[in-house]
């Protein structure tokens, strides 16, 4: 049974890439604070403009999405992407042309 509740075909990534203007101190303001909220909704930076958080189902992973979606900017470009936990383990990382690990699972805890 936690086999498949925990399948990698069932455990979701979101993915938000982003691309705001930082021209004037509003938007300077704009974009830190989409950030902020970001991380406040549990997402982690995968690179400066790429933030992603772990979800354990798809139903998980809409709540995060339209948490993202109250969150936009008035202007610039944001894409949100969800993925799944096998798509995401197909993720090829490099740094200074040298493989990478990709970041890890995090572990579910169940109550029952």
């Amino acid at each position: 049974m936690l086999a498949h509740r925990l399948s990698e075909y069932r455990v979701m990534w979101v993915l938000v890439f982003f691309d705001l203007p930082t021209y004037t101190s509003q938007e300077r303001k704009a974009a830190s604070g989409f950030r902020q909220g970001l991380i406040q909704d549990g997402f982690t930076m995968l690179q400066y403009s790429i933030y992603m958080r772990h979800c354990p189902s798809m139903e998980h992973a809409e709540t995060h999405v339209r948490r993202v979606k109250e969150m936009l900017p008035d202007e610039g470009e944001v894409i949100i992407m969800t993925i799944t936990d096998k798509q995401f383990g197909m993720m090829e990382h490099f740094s200074s042309h040298s493989p990478k690990e990709g970041p890890d699972t995090p572990l579910l805890f169940e109550m029952f």
